[in-house]
């Protein structure tokens, strides 16, 4: 079920927040485990079996690795059969097989049969694998938490209800953000929750329903609408307005989705880092990744560029850690040659940035910088977007095509609506701190007297944002979520 849905909003949110805050507080972490679980059998019950292996092993394969860190007159022992290193490597291979055998058996196993094609040899068949829920996000964090707890970064969680807790609470479970343990560690222990947290976090949940509901979803119907189109119906201005439409649609639905995950979290007393940083005003490819995805991009910096020498080693290494780290970063959204070359087509500006074209781009007037990043951001999202490579290249040649611009006000009128054209200035607008600003300023003008009017007034846009979501989520079926596919 998703944040958005009716029975998640009127139903199983209401309900978890009433058990859980009747419950007494020893009880809490149990109840909010077996709340996490519900929510994540809702979609299918053998996607549970699967969260639950993933859970019990981590939770063994953590024990292994502290035991056999035991110290004995100041010197390691190992009371087992193998080092902590050994019982690292076996857990990061469960969690990696257990990512790709569900996530990429197919794709390996079609493109295994394109080989075997060519050498006339018999096809491997193997039934379609269904994608359990969230299982990149839930996987990452289990190997965090083995590997935080070999580098002696966080300490060992002996209560398996807490550890499961960690790994399945539910208001990140699905799409992130990807929480290391070491971040929640004391307040999967300990956590307090008061009037003023809840309150946060429902205005957080809010602005984030809104982002979603009014934004992302008015504009996934046009990307949805211009990506259907083949490359020879496509003009150029359609092709960029598509392209345009989905760069806000995926930032809106999945920091709408992070908003409402933080939102949720601080309601039940846990404090998430933040996903999402306005990436699109960012300056550089580099910054740009410091902005987006926040949870991903430091768990492959931490995990895999630095593990790799990171920028410690000789340049040409350096370029090919960056390459390893996004060849690994277009995979993790998806089995497909497209994620791919989406993942080469940022490593490879990374590379060009590190290798010195920075320093350029900072004596450029900033309006240019922004321009340059916003350029490289769209291209790329065509092969992210896009169902295949052939209709990748097919869509970028529209892009580019000035021989063919002429757009009948027909063709503009069968995805453009009033409706659809408020959704694009706001998301244009939003893109950037200006909400943010726009409330520092009144504060900080507005007399100290009118203080009450104007959290009257934010209140009040709170409820007509919470009203018109509501209403969206009611009239309308089409309420998609990106990154539930990864």
């Amino acid at each position: 079920m998703v944040f958005s849905a009716p029975i998640f909003l009127f139903g199983f949110l209401p309900f978890a927040l009433f058990i859980y805050f009747l419950a007494p507080k020893r009880f809490k972490n149990i109840v909010l485990l077996i709340i996490s679980l519900l929510f994540y059998a809702w979609g299918e019950v053998f996607y549970l079996v699967i969260m639950l292996v993933s859970i019990i092993s981590n939770y063994f394969i953590g024990l292994m690795i502290h035991k056999s860190f035991l110290r004995v007159n100041g010197r390691h022992i190992d009371k087992f059969t193998g080092s902590p290193k050994y019982y690292l490597v076996f857990g990061v291979i469960i969690n990696l097989g257990l990512l790709i055998s569900f996530k990429y058996a197919n794709f390996i196993s079609d493109n295994i049969n394109n080989v075997l094609e060519v050498f006339s040899i018999n096809r491997i068949e193997i039934a379609p694998v269904h994608l359990p829920l969230g299982i990149s996000f839930f996987t990452f964090q289990a190997i965090s938490y083995i590997v935080d707890l070999y580098r002696r970064q966080v300490s060992v969680q002996l209560n398996v209800v807490n550890f499961a807790l960690y790994i399945s609470l539910f208001p990140q479970l699905i799409a992130g953000p990807i929480v290391r343990y070491r971040d929640i560690s004391e307040q999967v222990l300990s956590r307090t929750t008061s009037t003023e947290l809840f309150a946060h976090g429902s205005r957080r949940f809010i602005h984030g329903l809104a982002k979603k509901t009014l934004i992302a979803n008015n504009l996934g119907q046009v990307a949805d609408h211009t990506f259907a189109l083949s490359g020879s119906d496509l003009t150029s201005p359609i092709a960029w307005i598509g392209i345009i439409a989905y760069a806000l649609q995926i930032y809106f639905d999945f920091s709408g989705y992070s908003d409402m995950a933080i939102g949720l979290g601080l309601m039940f007393g846990f404090k998430f880092l933040e996903n999402f940083d306005y990436p699109y005003i960012a300056k550089s490819i580099q910054e740009f990744w410091r902005r987006w995805h926040i949870s991903l991009s430091t768990w492959f910096r931490d995990y895999v560029y630095i593990s790799l020498g990171g920028n410690r080693v000789p340049r040409p290494r350096v370029y090919m850690n960056l390459f390893i780290v996004f060849i690994l970063t277009g995979f993790w959204h998806g089995a497909s040659w497209n994620f791919l070359v989406w993942g080469l087509f940022h490593g490879a500006f990374l590379a060009a940035e590190h290798a010195g074209i920075s320093k350029y781009l900072k004596k450029l007037w900033v309006p240019v910088r922004h321009f340059y990043v916003i350029f490289v951001v769209l291209i790329g999202w065509v092969f992210f977007r896009a169902e295949n490579l052939q209709h990748s290249f097919d869509y970028v040649g529209a892009l580019f095509n000035l021989s063919n611009v002429q757009t009948s006000q027909f063709q503009y009128a069968q995805f453009m609506s009033n409706e659809i054209l408020i959704a694009f200035i706001a998301g244009i607008a939003l893109s950037g701190p200006i909400y943010k600003k726009i409330l520092s300023v009144i504060s900080q003008i507005m007399p100290s007297n009118r203080n009450l009017t104007f959290e009257v007034a934010k209140i009040l846009f709170l409820f007509l944002i919470l009203t018109l979501s509501i209403l969206k989520v009611a009239s309308s079926t089409y309420d998609p979520f990106i990154y539930f596919r990864f």
